[in-house]
This record gives C-alpha cells, sequence and structure tokens, in this order.
C-alpha cells in the first residue's frame, strides 16, 4: 500500500510534463509557439449602383487584388442595388474564388443587389446601426409605377440565393424572404437536441417531420407583405452575418489584418472610363468623329480631320474595353461598316445596299459596344438598350445635320455632290450650269472615253477631278493618285467614269 501513493505521484507527474499537454510551448523546444503573423487585406469600394460598367471595373479591382497575393479582399459596400443579371455575375465571380477569403463589409446600407452580393461572401462584418435585405425585384410599369415582377424571374431569383445562402451557410429561410414578401418565417427548435433552424410557411408545410419541431413565433422582419431588411444587430442575432464591429480597426483586429489595410481607389484610368461611358460624352465622340471623318475625305493625306476621328473612335471603343462590353467583335464590324460605306461612296454608283449596310454595320456595332448582353432579358436590360440605341441614332442624326451645315462651306467634299442639290445658273453660249462649274447635264454623262483632265482632289481611288470647266466624280483602275495630276478617261460604266494617270 505504500508504493501506490508514490506510483500515483509519477503518473501525475508524466501526465503534467508531458510534451502534448504543455499548453502554448513547442513540444520539442519547450518554447512558447510564435504569435499567428497578420494577414494582408485590400479594400475594394462599392458605393454606387450595380451596372454593367460599375461591375467590369469592380470585377478588374477584384482579379488585381487576387493577383497582387492578398490573404482577404474585403468589399466595403454602400450600395443600392441594381441590375439583377450583373449582380449574378458578380456573386459568381466571388464564390468562385478559392484563392483568398472574402468579406463583405457593411457601414451602412446594402440594399437590393448590394445585399445578395454581400451574401456570397465568405464573412458578413457591419455596424451596428447598418441595415441590409429589400432584395425583392421589381420593374417600372407603362405607367410609371413601380411593379413586382412576374413569377419565372422571382423563381430564377430565388433559386439563386438560396443556393447562394447554402454555399456560404447562413439561414436559407431568411436569405429568400429578402427576394420574397409573401413569405413568412418563423423559428423553430428542435425537440431532443435543442437545434435551432428558421422555416418559412412553404417549407413548413411540405416538412415530413413536422412533430420533432417546436414552432415559434414569425421573425418580426419577415413577416407578411414586407422583405426582410435588419440592421447588423438584428442580423447578427438571426445569424444572417458572421457579428459586427464598432469601427475598421476592430474590424482589422478580428480579422487578424496587417494595418493599415490599402484601398484600391478608383483611378484616373477608372475615372476617365466613367466619363467616357456617359450618355453625352458617347453622343460627341460619336457626332464628332464622323463629322471629322468627313472633312478629312476632303483633303489629301492623313489630315486634322483623320487623326481627330481615329481619337474620336478610339476613345469610344477603348472605353468599352475597359468597360467590359466590347470586343474586337465590334470594332470588326464598325471597321466593315466604314469600308461598305466608303465603297458605296468612291467606287459603286448611286447609293444602294452597300450604303446602307454600312451604316447598319456601324451603329449597330456601336450600339453592341455598349453591351453586355445580346438580348435583353428583363425590363430592366430593355430599357438600357433603348437608351444605347436613342444615343446612338441621335448622334447619326446630328451627324446628318452637320453635314448639311458643311455642304454650305465645304462644297467640295468628295461624294457630298451626291447629297446635295446645287442651284444652275446660265452659261455663256446659252448653256446652264449647276453652282459654278457644270452644265444642266451631269458631268459623267458630259465626259468622253479619252478626255483628259487633271485630278482636284486625291483619287483614293474615289475623287474628283476638273475636265475643261466642270468637275467629274471618279475612280482610278485601284492606283492612288494625287492632285494636280494628270488623268485619262479610260472606261465608262453607268454613272461610273474610269480614269488612269496620262503616262
Amino acid at each position: 500500500m505504500r508504493g501506490l501513493p508514490t506510483f500515483i505521484t509519477i503518473c501525475l507527474a508524466a501526465l503534467l510534463f508531458s510534451p502534448g499537454l504543455v499548453s502554448g510551448q513547442d513540444a520539442a523546444k519547450g518554447e512558447p509557439n510564435p504569435p499567428v503573423s497578420p494577414r494582408k487585406a485590400v479594400i475594394i469600394p462599392l458605393h454606387e449602383m450595380i451596372h454593367p460598367l460599375s461591375a467590369a471595373l469592380l470585377e478588374r479591382k477584384f482579379r488585381d487584388a487576387v493577383e497582387s497575393g492578398v490573404d482577404v479582399v474585403i468589399f466595403d459596400i454602400h450600395s443600392p442595388g441594381g441590375f439583377t443579371q450583373v449582380t449574378f455575375e458578380l456573386m459568381d465571380m466571388v464564390l468562385d474564388a478559392s484563392d483568398v477569403e472574402t468579406v463583405a463589409f457593411i457601414e451602412k446600407d446594402a440594399i437590393s443587389g448590394a445585399a445578395l452580393f454581400a451574401l456570397s461572401c465568405d464573412k458578413i462584418i457591419m455596424l451596428p446601426g447598418a441595415r441590409i435585405g429589400d432584395a425583392g425585384e421589381i420593374v417600372m410599369g407603362a405607367d410609371g409605377a413601380y411593379r413586382y415582377t412576374e413569377a419565372k424571374s422571382r423563381s430564377v431569383l430565388a433559386q439563386k440565393v438560396r443556393d447562394t445562402a447554402e454555399a456560404t451557410g447562413r439561414p436559407i429561410a431568411l436569405a429568400e424572404k429578402m427576394t420574397d414578401k409573401d413569405m413568412v418565417v418563423f423559428k423553430a427548435t428542435h425537440k431532443e437536441d435543442g437545434a435551432v433552424r428558421y422555416f418559412s410557411d412553404k417549407e413548413w408545410v411540405a416538412l415530413e417531420n413536422q412533430d420533432a419541431w417546436e414552432k415559434g413565433p414569425p421573425i418580426r422582419e419577415a413577416g407578411k407583405e414586407m422583405f426582410f431588411t435588419a440592421n447588423g444587430r438584428r442580423a447578427a442575432e438571426l445569424g444572417l452575418i458572421d457579428q459586427t464591429v464598432a469601427s475598421r480597426s476592430e474590424l482589422a483586429s478580428t480579422l487578424n489584418l496587417q494595418e493599415p489595410i490599402p484601398t484600391l481607389e478608383r483611378t484616373w484610368v477608372d475615372t476617365l472610363v466613367l466619363i467616357l461611358n456617359s450618355g453625352f460624352v458617347t453622343f460627341l465622340l460619336i457626332v464628332i468623329g464622323l463629322t471629322a471623318l468627313v472633312i478629312e475625305l476632303s483633303a489629301p493625306g492623313l489630315g486634322i480631320g483623320g487623326l481627330t476621328s481615329v481619337l474620336c473612335f478610339g476613345l469610344f471603343f477603348w472605353s468599352r474595353f475597359l468597360g467590359g462590353t466590347a470586343g474586337w467583335l465590334e470594332v470588326t464590324l464598325f471597321v466593315i461598316g466604314l469600308l461598305f460605306i466608303a465603297a458605296e461612296v468612291f467606287v459603286i454608283p448611286g447609293f444602294g445596299v452597300a450604303g446602307i449596310s454600312g451604316i447598319v454595320l456601324s451603329l449597330g456595332s456601336l450600339v453592341m459596344a455598349s453591351r453586355r448582353f445580346l438580348m435583353p432579358h428583363s425590363s430592366e436590360e430593355l430599357a438600357a438598350l433603348g437608351m444605347d440605341v436613342l444615343t446612338v441614332v441621335g448622334a447619326f442624326v446630328a451627324f446628318l445635320i452637320a453635314l448639311l451645315v458643311l455642304a454650305q462651306y465645304m462644297s467640295e467634299i468628295p461624294g457630298l455632290s451626291r447629297l446635295t442639290l446645287k442651284p444652275t445658273v446660265a452659261l455663256e453660249g446659252g448653256g446652264v450650269a449647276s453652282g459654278m462649274a457644270a452644265t444642266s447635264l451631269p458631268g459623267w454623262q458630259r465626259v468622253e472615253v479619252g478626255s483628259v483632265g487633271e485630278a482636284v482632289s486625291a483619287l483614293r481611288p474615289g475623287g474628283r477631278i476638273m475636265v475643261d470647266d466642270f468637275t467629274v466624280d471618279v475612280v482610278t483602275e485601284g492606283d492612288f493618285v494625287d492632285p494636280g495630276t494628270q488623268v485619262r478617261v479610260v472606261g465608262k460604266q453607268g454613272a461610273k467614269v474610269i480614269v488612269r494617270p496620262v503616262a
């Protein structure tokens, strides 16, 4: 019996000093474990409506943040939401991100699509008085009043929210209640293990083991005829968000982040892209670009008109590239449209299929360059498409008006004579002339094969020549001819006059 206390003492000493039970010490060295080093993070602001352009800028910032090697990306959200389909794209972007932890930080409001975007993040942290929710999908009717969307659209939205809440471990019924004002959500407690769960009235009716749960009263923020909306304190109580903090410093401490946390602010390039994508600036770029292009055609070589046109359309497509709404297809269609128009003006007589096709391709490409979708799927997308079409068509009408003004001062613009009608005046000897140097007969009818004239504009390959005392619209056989060069008429095909430089 005397050896028993000794044995117990030895056992207790062995347990007490066992390396596996020495708390806060290294098992091999007996030294304290080093503290976990703070993680690197960046903040990306979302302080505006969610639309194709703002989403493209956000996606680029997120991609840059991930490529920089940070551990945590914090979305500083203060937004009223926006386009449903664009919100879905942002949610998928965050859900698919596996290399970083994503945090939705809400200091003020995350409403509608912004709330859904927050649901897709790994963590949601709010200030106690901030708000989240009210994500019901509404549309404006013909009378200007807002209405609940049709059941088909609501079903897609509800399923997306349920899937997102399940993926991020949040109460599915509360998340869905953000989008459905007709359902009611209540709290239920399991009778055996005490587990707490939120059910909607629809789920409760379909629940097979109702007897295993004790049904509680409805959640006051999730009653009938209302979209679920809660402040940070209440959302934390219900388990919809992870926690609340009092400040950004507390946020950094909670997440174990290095301070100060850098913010990926909008750069001057982002600001310029936003300005260039605005409706008014888009209108000006198109009008000035087309007008400058016509002015360039009135002079040989690459002059101020050509440079201005290249600058305008270059800025237009560059801003759309960075805005995520344009690709090389739109640029290709625009260039092909201009080539069709040039062929119609300088090569093919009259105005027909090539010219109309060129205008349709050019204007269509400008509209396509402003859209992220091929066909509108909602009323908001249809309205946005209508505004883009109105901007482009309005710019083209303004361009035509500018042409009429230019025709008063620049009568020698190649091809412009086909769009204007000049008055006739009497000529010495009994003839009549149109303007200052043409008879009542068109120039192509007065000139004969073998006639020699002088190019009064560059022939590229189309242009104008002077024969005797009148001018004629002509084309070369493919060569470019400088102004002042002597040319000979070598053929006529209807109103098309073909010339060749005199050897």
